[in-house]
């Protein structure tokens, strides 16, 4: 067995329970409560691995009628406000709240509509303001600190079904894209809330659902799609991106984009210049876990470049002590070098400072 001091790049010795703090750090993940208190698994979570995140749904995926983290502004605020008093260090309180159709915070709830990247993208500059300034404001009193939008994938293909469909892109042109999306991150970032750009490397011309199964876009993608990426991380502060479960040969004749250190090292940090944390699209998706085992899964994904692992627990549930033991024992047996934990670390730590996070 390889001596994780032998992996480090600082050269200091890193005990067992210091590693697995560190991956517990990289990991982003779904829990099934509405209520919790100090004998809640998630807290026993958060306190023995000092989680980087969670991230908070409305209701289950295969029961939508059955409340899973939110019901009310009152229940919400209730809810991050205990996550963020049990957890000893800095806590990522993540949502999916673009607006339109994918928004967990919903006006049956009580919270105010926020209308979807289409309809946004029909306003002018300032009505678009107005609409995300709310939508940041409401994010932000209710303690959500990370809203994984905007979406900046090119409406490129009408047949798409997770994109288009859905109303979720603000159009075909990336300079209208950027624009919006630019809005949205910045009334994010004014409230204290961490932006995430998503899909890389573009979700906008795919046919497929990566929730389902596996995803070519080979035939169908474009250097356009990177637009949007290579504009806004050049004029702006983009703090984290989200990877997308696409396959493109043209990018990687072997891997889907999350697991590509093609994609996520070579063209987004080297190319394209990003220095902000990469989170993974969630890894429970078919299009993942139908093709590779976890030990595949999570050392791919990190040697790739990706610095928080997404496990929602909506598709399939993840045994979160095992998840820690499997990358714990990658690094061990070498199959992970240390030196990309420590860098992911690292960045996630300097989003801290950034934010302020205490």
């Amino acid at each position: 067995m390889i001596n994780v001091l032998n992996l480090s790049a600082s050269q200091n010795p890193i005990d067992d329970e210091t590693l697995k703090k560190m991956i517990g750090k990289m990991l982003i993940i779904g829990f099934e409560d509405e209520y919790i208190d100090e004998n809640s698994k998630i807290v026993s979570l958060i306190n023995r691995y000092e989680l980087g995140g969670v991230i908070l749904f409305d209701r289950f995926y295969n029961d939508k009628t059955k409340i899973k983290n939110i019901s009310s502004a009152k229940q919400l605020k209730q809810l991050t406000l205990k996550l963020q008093s049990f957890a000893k260090k800095p806590l990522l309180i993540s949502v999916d709240q673009e607006g339109g159709r994918v928004a967990r915070l919903k006006p049956k709830y009580g919270f105010e509509a926020t209308p979807s990247a289409k309809a946004v993208s029909q306003n002018d500059e300032y009505m678009s303001k107005h609409i995300y300034n709310a939508l940041a404001k409401t994010l932000r009193q209710n303690g959500i600190n990370c809203n994984f939008a905007p979406v900046v994938d090119l409406a490129l293909n009408p047949n798409n079904k997770v994109i288009y469909g859905l109303n979720r892109s603000y159009g075909a042109a990336s300079s209208e894209v950027i624009k919006y999306a630019k809005i949205f991150m910045d009334s994010l970032e004014n409230e204290g809330v961490v932006s995430v750009l998503k899909h890389f490397p573009g979700h906008g011309s795919s046919l497929g659902d990566s929730h389902e199964g596996y995803v070519d876009i080979s035939k169908t993608w474009s250097e356009a799609e990177l637009e949007p990426y290579r504009e806004l991380i050049k004029s702006s502060k983009v703090p984290m991106i989200m990877s997308a479960h696409v396959y493109n040969s043209k990018l990687d004749e072997k891997y889907p984009a999350t697991l590509s250190y093609n994609v996520n090292t070579k063209l987004l940090r080297q190319e394209l210049g990003f220095k902000g944390i990469l989170v993974s699209d969630d890894l429970q998706m078919k299009a993942i876990l139908s093709h590779y085992s976890l030990e595949e899964i999570v050392a791919l994904s990190i040697n790739s470049g990706v610095d928080m692992l997404l496990f929602a627990n909506q598709l399939t549930t993840q045994d979160i002590d095992a998840l820690v033991d499997v990358i714990f024992q990658e690094i061990k047996n070498g199959n992970i070098p240390m030196d990309r934990i420590e860098e992911s670390n690292a960045r996630i730590e300097q989003l801290y400072k950034t934010y302020k996070f205490k």
